[in-house]
């Protein structure tokens, strides 16, 4: 029933719309269809680009001929499958972004850059010890300054080994296993060390030491470079490896002066090693799997891949020859060089000059590099901000400039206390050179050729830390340790020279 009122409310009209006058219900006839298709409006919307005009509507209808034709054309149908072949490709694009891991994130980072901070200040210790304990180890072995030299010739051995295996060891075994298998060789070492062997089994565990700290170097810097906030977080790093400079000595010099065997100092570096390589192999364990290393990891293939479209496939030879090429690198490796053949020099055989020629104490002279490596440690926190202030180029060519001054003063004040406070003003001023000579380096050097030349500019500053104080005690065997003055002088100015011509800092794009 309430269907049939509503159909029939349907058909029934209101008086209302009965009195409204419309088209249907005048007099007239309304127009059919074909009266109205026959009827053409005003173009408007300049359709007609043939006979529109802005300032002028046109006063009467327009003929279908003369009306513009749309670009798409109705007459031609497509099937889905021919309109779909007919789009462009989907542009594939290989770029994407990601959220960069920090210190906070993921929750294991602020373990791992622990780790990394306790690695470097074992490599301190291990570093620094040997000026403290030079004097010990040539009364034990009855050798004299030429033959304890070699443990340096040793050392940059295996930091240039460590060059060729690092890569392959971290591709078969990942990050936190070589972590592992670094610290496993400085313990090996500490343990053969700390046996007190024949000194030709002690040359050999310097190499594998090498071998070690390189390893866990270079693993560790390229983890904490990729890091937010990485220039702060690699300022702590290298501040442990100076913490560990200062400390080792102090242990050193304590332990033998209370009579205690020059060689038993490395048990306590075994028990530091040991607490790295459970660290370092916890807190790296699942490093790889983690969303952040993946999607690094799958950035860095994508990179190559383009780079590898762009250039070609180079081989490390060829990048190595790009590298020689480049001015930059070999200055910036000449300049290294001089830096950590002087810095090694002095920490190793500054000791020795003071027993010879000021009758120190050798218990209590040993004090004095842990006074250097402590004005090296303060320099790098403090006076690399002054650094961005001033600009590098000024900045590291005043320092040399002062480092010179004191390295005078050293050899000339005639009493220990001057000389032991010379010498650390003089790490003071040292510390900060290598820093800003990074920066620097990293801005001149083309992208395509940066890692191949930092990582020669690095090796090559291994050899001259193994060089330079091997020269220095072969000459100190017929002449005397003061020759540590003069050589030091000479180098520094070698690096001041590298530096006067190092090109501009400028950017540079990739060749």
């Amino acid at each position: 029933m309430a269907s049939l009122v509503f159909a029939a409310g349907l058909d029934v009209k209101s008086e209302g719309e009965q009195a409204r006058p419309s088209v249907a219900d005048s007099g007239k006839r309304g127009p059919s269809v074909e009266e109205l298709d026959s009827i053409e409006l005003a173009d408007y919307g300049s359709l007609n680009k043939k006979n529109y005009s802005a300032a002028i509507t046109p006063a009467g209808p327009q003929t279908p001929a003369e009306a513009y034709t749309p670009k798409w054309d109705t007459s031609s149908h497509k099937t889905p499958d021919e309109l779909e072949r007919s789009q462009p490709p989907t542009p594939k694009q290989d770029t994407a972004a990601s959220v960069m891991p920090s210190f906070w994130y993921p929750k294991m980072s602020k373990f791992r850059v622990l780790a990394c901070c306790l690695i470097y200040f074992g490599n301190g210790m291990s570093d620094s010890a040997p000026g403290a304990l030079i004097p010990y180890i040539e009364d034990w072995y009855n050798i004299g300054y030429a033959i304890v030299s070699l443990i340096w010739i040793t050392n940059a051995v295996g930091f240039i080994l460590a060059a060729f295996f690092t890569d392959l060891i971290l591709e078969k075994l990942g990050r936190a296993k070589t972590l592992m298998v670094s610290e496993v060789c400085m313990i090996a070492a500490y343990v053969v060390i700390a046996c007190s062997p024949p000194f030709a089994v002690v040359v050999v565990a310097y190499l594998l030491m090498g071998f070690g700290n390189a390893v866990n170097l270079g693993l560790n810097n390229v983890f904490c470079a990729n890091l937010a906030d990485s220039t702060v977080i690699l300022g702590f790093a290298h501040g442990s490896y100076g913490i560990g400079g200062i400390v080792a000595p102090i242990m050193a010099t304590a332990m033998v002066s209370d009579g205690v065997q020059w060689a038993r100092f490395y048990i306590i570096t075994i028990g530091i090693r040991a607490v790295c390589f459970f660290f370092a192999g916890w807190s790296f364990w699942s490093y790889e799997k983690e969303g952040t290393t993946q999607f690094a990891n799958s950035l860095q293939q994508i990179a190559s891949r383009q780079a590898a479209e762009e250039m070609g496939q180079p081989s490390k030879m060829k990048l190595l020859g790009r590298a020689l090429k480049n001015k930059t690198t070999i200055i910036g490796a000449l300049f290294i060089f001089a830096y950590q053949g002087a810095e090694v020099s002095e920490s190793g055989w500054f000791i020795s000059y003071l027993i010879n020629y000021r009758n120190g104490d050798p218990a209590k002279v040993g004090y004095v590099t842990a006074g250097f490596w402590a004005g090296i440690t303060v320099g790098r926190f403090t006076l690399t901000h002054l650094a961005h202030r001033v600009g590098e180029r000024p900045f590291v060519f005043a320092m040399g400039v002062g480092v010179i001054c004191f390295q005078l003063m050293a050899w000339f004040i005639p009493n220990i206390v001057g000389d032991a406070v010379s010498v650390a003003i003089l790490g003071l001023l040292l510390g900060p050179v290598y820093p800003c000579a990074a920066t620097v380096f990293t801005k001149l050097l083309p992208g395509n050729i940066q890692t191949t030349a930092i990582s020669f500019i690095s090796s090559m500053g291994s050899s001259g830390g193994a060089i330079v104080p091997f020269l220095t005690g072969l000459i100190a065997q017929g002449a005397g340790t003061y020759v540590l003055h003069p050589i030091c002088i000479a180098v520094y100015v070698v690096m001041l020279g590298c530096w006067t011509i190092l090109p501009r800092v400028r950017k540079v794009s990739a060749e």
